[in-house]
Formats: structure tokens, C-alpha cells, sequence
């Protein structure tokens, strides 16, 4: 089987090269402009609910929590960004979730969570109802 890459003699191409290193930082540039990217810039590496600190090796567990629940309000200030582990971020959403479903007495909240009034929109609306058409069974 023939390896891949250069035959020999084949010389750089550094015209290439060039646009390949290009290309990496322009797209570099664009995965900065993310907002994961500017909130870890913003915000200290830091779980803003647990304290749990976090550096190059670990840095991939920690995420970026819209405090509104709103994906697109991205503000460049950072102000609706927190940095939450994945647990925390994990807790964060089945909060909310239970709060939406008003299930939050099954899990052990006493009071229900704050919950923004404008939020209409629930992905799993008639889940169970699709799911059991498919399976034929209920």
C-alpha cells in the first residue's frame, strides 16, 4: 500500500503553503469571533456556580451558560454569558426545564425557579405524542 504525501523530489510549493496558513488563521479568527471563544476571553476560567478553576488541559469542560436561555442574545459585553462546568451547566438547564414543565416538586425544589415569561418555545412539545405513533404502542 502506498503512503500518502510528497513523492520525492517533489519540492514545497510555497505558494501553497502560504494560502493553507492563511486559510488556518482567517478561520482562526472567524472561531474567535464566537462567543464561547469571547466569553472564556471575558470571563475568568472559573465555574461561576461551583468555583471549580480551570486550565489548557481542562478548559474544554467549561461552557458558556446564556443566563437568558436565549442563544442568539449574544451581547459583546459578555453580560448574558456566565462559565459554567458541565455539571453545573448540566443542573443549570434541567432547572429551567423543570421550571418550564412545572415538574420542579419532583426533583426536590421547594420553589420554583425563575423562569423568563417570554419564553414559548419547548422543543419537545408533542415528543411523547410523535413517539408513540412511530412505536404503536402507548
Amino acid at each position: 500500500m502506498k503512503k500518502p504525501g510528497r513523492r520525492p523530489g517533489d519540492g514545497i510549493d510555497g505558494g501553497r503553503l502560504d494560502a493553507i496558513v492563511a486559510r488556518a488563521h482567517k478561520e482562526a479568527d472567524t472561531r474567535m469571533r464566537g462567543y464561547r471563544e469571547q466569553s472564556l476571553r471575558l470571563h475568568p476560567h472559573v465555574c461561576a456556580r461551583c468555583g471549580r478553576t480551570f486550565d489548557r488541559s481542562n478548559l474544554h469542560e467549561l461552557t458558556v451558560h446564556h443566563k437568558d436561555h436565549n442563544h442568539d442574545n449574544n451581547p459583546p459585553d459578555g453580560s448574558n454569558w456566565e462559565n459554567l462546568c458541565l455539571y453545573c451547566h448540566d443542573w443549570e438547564h434541567q432547572k429551567y426545564s423543570y421550571a418550564v414543565t412545572g415538574a420542579y416538586a419532583d426533583f426536590g425544589l421547594t420553589t420554583r425557579p425563575a423562569v423568563q415569561a417570554e419564553v414559548k418555545h419547548n422543543p419537545f412539545a408533542g415528543l411523547k405524542d410523535a413517539l408513540t405513533k412511530k412505536g404503536g404502542n402507548g
